[in-house]
């Protein structure tokens, strides 16, 4: 996706913010579960591998990305219902988009074109699994995790027991992750839930204060006058709350947050990586707001920051700057459209043709 000729880099990033709060805003309207917009967002970053948001409709794509997700997600939508709620939502005074097609076939064409272009892999793991395996939730019993993708075993036979809020927090950051354009597809799944924990621990305020306590009464404590050595027990046997073994078979419940961390069978400089990857996602999502009225322009070191409707009208700009250049490029030889391009064309022309 060669759109840097354009525009900034970081303005292409920020449109990628804006395609994934779109997909986000879709599929609230047909009612889909957070997994289906996970696997959209997926699908969207991959098809932009190989294209350019100058040379197709992002938000044709958006809808096809919505309508097959949910359908691989075993959730389908109705091809009617998906253009119209699209068509409705892109029309809105946010986005300002009167031109979008309610002809069904062309989401259906779409949907072959995006396909085709995924090779038709339509399988996508989530780092909530792997979340949900390393603390005490939904009933899990393994002792072990591996990775769907990499057959790496990511944590030890214990489980970590956290509160409610510090969970969803963690889960949270994982949706977050999926505005970024390089995320979900370099990283494995589990390294992304494992960094999404450390920040989840690290931000959530009584969670983190638990551990400072922990760590506190963990302090080995001063040799008796008599000789006896009153060290604290090893991080291994402190802290354990060990549930029946009916409940959960071979698998400890534990509270030691910085030995369960330790303990974990992942390459603490990729979490790191994606960690830093993460907060850089959240400096540049500073600059993007939904609503206008919310836009201030004090907030950023350049003093600049857009909402919806300025990044909608910027790609618009650069999609017209690319039609310009390919109509009279430098050389005086107009350049030859792709095989999309010609297609989308041919069915504008048949559709005026029609009217």
């Amino acid at each position: 996706m060669d759109d840097t000729h354009y525009t900034k880099p970081r303005e292409v990033a920020l449109l990628g913010i804006l395609f994934a709060n779109t997909i986000v805003k879709l599929c609230r309207r047909l009612g889909l579960r957070q997994r289906v917009i996970a696997t959209a967002n997926v699908y969207f970053r991959r098809f932009y591998l190989k294209n350019s948001y100058c040379d197709t409709d992002p938000f044709i794509v958006i809808a096809a990305c919505v309508y097959v997700a949910a359908k691989a997600e075993e959730t389908p939508s109705h091809v009617k219902t998906v253009v119209s709620e699209a068509r409705t939502l892109f029309a809105s005074a946010e986005f300002g988009i009167k031109n979008f097609s309610s002809d069904n076939a062309r989401l259906a064409e779409m949907e072959f074109y995006l396909v085709d272009d995924l090779e038709c892999d339509l399988t996508v793991f989530h780092p909530y699994r792997a979340l949900m395996q390393l603390v005490c939730k939904e009933g899990t019993v393994t002792s072990s995790i591996v990775d769907e993708d990499t057959g790496e075993i990511l944590p030890g036979a214990d489980k970590l027991v956290l509160p409610d809020g510090c969970i969803q927090l963690a889960w949270f950051i994982i949706n977050d992750t999926y505005r970024s354009d390089s995320l979900c597809l370099i990283h494995p799944p589990h390294l992304i839930a494992a960094a999404a924990l450390y920040l989840a621990l690290s931000l959530h305020s009584d969670t983190r204060q638990q551990c400072i306590l922990h760590e506190s009464s963990a302090a080995p404590n001063i040799v008796a006058e008599d000789g006896e050595d009153t060290t604290a027990p090893r991080r291994s046997s402190r802290g354990r709350k060990r549930s029946s073994p009916e409940s959960q078979p071979g698998a400890t419940r534990t509270t030691d947050i910085v030995g369960f961390l330790a303990g974990l069978n992942a390459n603490m400089r990729e979490v790191a990586t994606v960690m830093q990857e993460m907060l850089g996602l959240y400096k540049l999502w500073s600059c993007f707001k939904d609503d206008s009225s919310e836009a201030d322009t004090g907030a950023m070191p350049d003093g600049q920051q857009y909402t919806t409707r300025e990044l909608v009208d910027m790609l618009n700009r650069i999609r017209e700057e690319r039609e310009r250049d390919v109509a009279h490029p430098p050389t005086g030889r107009p350049v030859q459209p792709t095989k999309m391009l010609e297609r989308a064309t041919a069915n504008s022309a048949a559709q005026t043709w029609r009217a």
